[in-house]
């Protein structure tokens, strides 16, 4: 996008009551997200995590600052008093990030724009959890995915750089907030139990089940065998986040994860990715629990989009132009 004379605000809740909700689904912000997360679906579909794409400076970068923060985990170990709720060291931790997180970014975004930085910023410190609760949830993973997404539209992560975005920085922060959630027993926001996807994150098991399109031998019933899981996790997400899953939780895995188990007897990785889409849009996009703590600038602004549903949806698949 044309960057020369732009404003960049620091965002800020718009979604109060959940009339609101109406204004989200019609704003720029909505259509810019979903644009975004299809088009890295597009990206990733039948590829490995070991197949071989750039890793430019600009991700280079990014990743390097998810390094410092899982090197931060290492210093800011749990309190041994043990509460009911989560460890308080996260609070530790996250007034680290809370106090350095424009400093971090500001070696991610080039000098002449930085004024983005407190804008891009703030998507960052809300991606990690709620430090006063001590939870994580998916309304976090889409602020870590509206952190990337500002990040294209910039213009410091690029179209080529698509691969990497989900198979290096996002496979790394997942591999953070996997380390927090351990590390300081967080609980699930707003989780649903066993009838939620998972307890903590959505967006791998979309991107994770279109890198499995048409793959030549697994299917999605194979999931559920620990051994394929086993052998095959370091190239797929989908199995990764399986792997994590089954480490976490104990006994029967239709019992603790029942959506996961259901979707197992789905033929096709295509229908499962169309429906995960679809389902992301209900339980999260469409959810006001989650999408009243999402905060709006000019990056992703909560005015409405000037394009009817029908532009809408095809400038959502084809949203690739815009984030050069």
């Amino acid at each position: 996008m044309p960057l020369a004379g732009h404003s960049f605000i620091v965002p800020k809740k718009e979604i109060h009551m959940v009339p609101d909700m109406a204004k989200w689904k019609r704003s720029q912000a909505y259509a810019e997200y979903i644009g975004f997360i299809l088009t890295l679906n597009e990206a990733v579909k039948g590829k490995k995590l070991t197949s071989e794409y750039k890793v430019s400076e600009a991700v280079e970068a990014v990743l390097s600052l998810l390094n410092t923060l899982d090197r931060w985990i290492d210093e800011t170990p749990p309190m041994d008093r043990p509460s009911r709720f989560g460890n308080k060291a996260f609070r530790t931790w996250y007034s680290k990030l809370e106090q350095e997180a424009e400093n971090l970014v500001s070696v991610v975004i080039p000098p002449a724009l930085s004024a983005a930085v407190p804008e891009v910023a703030l998507y960052l410190k809300e991606s990690v959890g709620n430090s006063t609760r001590i939870d994580y949830g998916t309304g976090h993973e889409a602020a870590f995915a509206a952190f990337l997404c500002c990040l294209c539209k910039v213009g410091v992560l690029k179209v080529d750089d698509q691969l990497a975005i989900v198979f290096q920085i996002f496979n790394r922060y997942l591999e953070v907030m996997r380390k927090l959630q351990k590390t300081y027993r967080m609980e699930p926001a707003g989780s649903q139990g066993v009838w939620g996807l998972d307890d903590f994150q959505f967006l791998p098991f979309i991107w994770g089940s279109a890198q499995l399109i048409d793959h030549p031998t697994l299917e999605p019933r194979h999931f559920v065998d620990e051994k394929v899981v086993n052998e095959n996790h370091k190239d797929y997400i989908f199995l990764e986040c399986i792997r994590f899953i089954t480490e976490m939780k104990t006994g029967p895995f239709a019992e603790h994860s029942n959506q996961l188990w259901n979707i197992s007897a789905v033929p096709a990785w295509s229908k499962v990715n169309q429906g995960l889409i679809r389902m992301y849009k209900a339980e999260c996009l469409e959810k006001f629990p989650v999408i009243q703590h999402f905060k709006f600038g000019s990056l992703l602004p909560i005015q409405p989009t000037h394009l009817v549903p029908e532009e809408q949806r095809r400038r959502s698949e084809h949203l690739t132009t815009s984030l050069q």
